[in-house]
Formats: structure tokens, C-alpha cells, sequence
């Protein structure tokens, strides 16, 4: 390993730390416990878990399952109940926007090396070729990036 190496390895960790360290994994952090904190919310989380296990069991087979409309019923009503409830959409929000700045972090460390870099990436405003897969292959794939 050269000293360049080991440069970039200790500017990653300090990187690493600040993020870390910032508003946005803090407000996660906090969401997180505040879901996972209460045990009546874990209880319907995991009710729901074993509730999506059968749903998935009963898709295969369709709405020719004997169960399958009260499943269908009862998994949507438990969804339902979780996406309204305050922590879990707060959980979720912070979720997304902790997500929003790794991908820019991501997007713009990729950039500092080459326009070329694929980024992987949950926000298609950072792939840049047309193929949508920021595959970064030079048109390999058929797409036009070049």
C-alpha cells in the first residue's frame, strides 16, 4: 500500500466521521430509536412482517388461495396503519433524506474522478447515461454514453 493510499484511506475515514457526525444521521439515529423504542410500534411491525410472509405465501398461488382476499385485506390495513403512524413516517423521512446525501456524496466523489464513473444510486438525477444503469461502459451496452 502507497502513502497516496493510505492519504486517501484517512481522508475517507475523516469523511466517514463527519457524516456521522452531522444533523441528518443524528435526526436518523433519533427516528430509529424512537420506532424501535416503542414496543407496542415493534409489535406491529413484526404482526405485519409475519402478515407480508403469508401474503407472499398466497401470491403465488393468486385469488385462487382460499385466503387470499382476507390476507390481500389484512396486510393492506396493517400497511396502511404503519404508513400513517408519526414515527415510522418520520423514521422514513429522515430515512430518505440521509439517503439523498450519501448519494450525493457518492455522485459528487464519482464526478471528482471522471464524468465517466457509474454511481449507483436510488435518485435518477445522478445517472448520467441514457440507458438509465450509469453503466459507464462507453456506449458497450448500446446506450449513448460516450
Amino acid at each position: 500500500m502507497t502513502e497516496e493510499w493510505l492519504d486517501i484511506l484517512e481522508a475517507s475515514d475523516m469523511l466517514a466521521a463527519q457524516i456521522v457526525q452531522s444533523d441528518l444521521v443524528q435526526q436518523y439515529f433519533e427516528a430509529k430509536r424512537a420506532v424501535y423504542g416503542d414496543e407496542q410500534l415493534v409489535q406491529h411491525i413484526e404482526q405485519f412482517l409475519q402478515m407480508k410472509e403469508r401474503y407472499e405465501e398466497v401470491q403465488r398461488f393468486g385469488k385462487y388461495h382460499p385466503d387470499y382476499r382476507e390476507v390481500m385485506t389484512t396486510v393492506r390495513k396493517q400497511k396502511r396503519a404503519l404508513d400513517l403512524n408519526e414515527k415510522i413516517a418520520t423514521y422514513r423521512l429522515a430515512e430518505t433524506e440521509l439517503q439523498g446525501m450519501l448519494d450525493l456524496v457518492g455522485y459528487t466523489l464519482a464526478q471528482a474522478v471522471s464524468t465517466n464513473v457509474a454511481v449507483d444510486s436510488s435518485n435518477p438525477f445522478f445517472e448520467t447515461s441514457s440507458c438509465g444503469t450509469g453503466c459507464a461502459s462507453g456506449g458497450a451496452c448500446n446506450c449513448s454514453a460516450s
